[in-house]
């Protein structure tokens, strides 16, 4: 019988290399499951919890955690070790009723800070997509695969803050000028700016947005920063 899905694992040497695993131990490592964020910027749930929180020591107690529903991310019990965890996602481990939160940090795109259990149901959704729908609603695509309808006409990379796992807008902010923003990928990742300029893209460039970030000012395409608040942020985004 044929194959069906991809690879449950993965060669430590390929696998993405913000990932902070022992990369010169086993040969192999949990791969990513088919899920709300791609491969590239996201962990298996399996690898958070061995290797990032170091919460457990090998797979069979993963796998033993998960069974027991002791993990969620994002208010729902999280059965499979290969689940990805991506940016703005929210990890409960409900025996020591700890809260991590997924954001970019210091040039990586995806790091855990703890935070305080009021803010564990709340999440920054950016919009990826907006299509008009029936009875003047629209439909709006999130960052993380979620979708929803609305009659509000929010705009495409603005964001959202949104409470799990009621799916209840909380907030929104606009991604204009003078707003604050997160950079998601690349070597600012995780630095807090706030926006001069939103520069209209062409053929060969996108959509830029010019970011002051303390003494320097950097021109970052569009699709790599996150509106997350104005004066502060909605939610906490940083240690």
């Amino acid at each position: 019988m044929a194959k069906k899905g991809g690879d449950k694992r993965l060669k430590r040497q390929v696998a993405p290399r913000f990932w902070k695993i022992n990369r010169k131990s086993s040969r192999f490592i949990l791969n990513t499951m088919p899920g709300p964020h791609t491969r590239k910027f996201s962990y298996p749930i399996g690898v958070v919890l061995r290797d990032l929180l170091h919460l457990c020591s090998n797979i069979r107690e993963v796998k033993r955690s998960l069974n027991k529903g002791l993990i969620s991310v994002d208010g729902e019990m999280i059965r499979r070790p290969n689940f990805p965890v991506g940016l703005m996602d929210t990890v409960e481990i409900k025996p020591s009723n700890e809260f991590y939160r997924f954001v970019p940090s210091n040039g990586i795109p995806l790091s855990a800070i703890k935070i305080k259990s009021d803010e564990k149901n709340l999440k920054l959704e950016k919009i990826k997509s907006k299509v008009t729908s029936k009875k003047n609603q629209y439909q709006y695509g999130l960052h993380d695969g979620r979708t929803f309808l609305s009659e509000e006409s929010y705009s495409v990379n603005d964001t959202c803050l949104i409470e799990l796992p009621s799916f209840g807008i909380k907030n929104y902010v606009q991604l204009k000028e003078g707003c604050s923003v997160i950079v998601t990928r690349g070597e600012n990742a995780g630095n807090i700016g706030k926006v001069e300029e939103i520069k209209t893209g062409s053929f060969s460039l996108p959509k830029r947005v010019l970011v002051s970030m303390g003494e320097k000012t950097v021109e970052l395409p569009i699709d790599i920063v996150m509106a997350i608040g104005f004066d502060s942020s909605l939610i906490q985004v940083s240690k």
